[in-house]
């Protein structure tokens, strides 16, 4: 019903339109979801059920938060990294909404292809910011995106300021980094890699030993437990720091 619903919204009304009224419309749909058995943590709506969308994701009817950022939010909040400023790249619009009504916080959302809600169209290979400028970074499902992977990490270190924290998320697999450049076409990147526009898979290790190759000092890695009362699944975070 769900994604019926949706396809017939963005056939119907016009993206900027739908955008600027998601919450709204949203509502309409999720008023029979109203229930005590979860709660999103982000909108704060108690909640019968959590829609399962096809990635295999769980996603808020609310305010179509998914796991991932329902799960980030939470962890910024209890260990008080919601402070100065903020560089979020391809956020996501529940959590874009939230950030950007934040006083206390100064919140630049960038999007290099114009395809989320972003007020900046930075190039992640190329910042244009002075070094040590920010207090957080938050990078998730990105560098599986960027070529240059190496180039972006070490932007993301020298725009960082010494004791700030860069949150990073990817798709992982087990073993080591698997990438292949001569794939460039859609079909040959989802066959090797998952998806159309990615151009590669990391693992947990890879990642971390590629961050501390290219600026970073320090990378822990956060493994999250499924909790079903709020819609999370099993995670892995890594919080890079120079």
């Amino acid at each position: 019903m769900y994604h019926t619903f949706k396809k017939v919204a963005l056939t119907v009304v016009p993206r900027k339109t739908l955008f600027k009224n998601e919450v709204f419309i949203r509502s309409l749909f999720a008023l029979h979801l109203k229930g005590k058995n979860h709660r999103c943590s982000l909108c704060k709506k108690n909640l019968k059920k959590f829609i399962k969308i096809p990635d295999g994701d769980i996603l808020c009817p609310f305010c179509g938060s998914r796991s991932r950022t329902r799960r980030l939010y939470n962890f910024l909040l209890e260990i008080s990294l919601l402070r100065g400023k903020i560089l979020h790249f391809s956020p996501s619009r529940s959590l874009y909404r939230v950030f950007s009504k934040n006083a206390d916080i100064t919140y630049y959302s960038t999007d290099f292809q114009d395809e989320f809600i972003a007020k900046y169209n930075y190039n992640i290979t190329k910042i244009p910011v002075e070094n040590n400028y920010f207090d957080l970074i938050i990078c998730y499902h990105i560098l599986e995106h960027i070529e240059d992977d190496k180039a972006a990490m070490s932007e993301l270190s020298r725009v960082l300021k010494k004791g700030g924290n860069c949150i990073i998320q990817t798709p992982f697999k087990v073993g080591s980094i698997y990438e292949d450049f001569s794939k460039t076409t859609k079909s040959e990147r989802l066959k090797a890699f998952g998806q159309e526009d990615h151009v590669r898979v990391y693992s947990v290790q890879g990642l971390k030993e590629r961050f501390l190759q290219n600026g970073f000092t320090e990378v822990e890695v956060k493994n999250f437990p499924k909790n079903d009362f709020y819609g999370l699944i099993n995670e892995t975070v890594l919080i890079a720091k120079k």
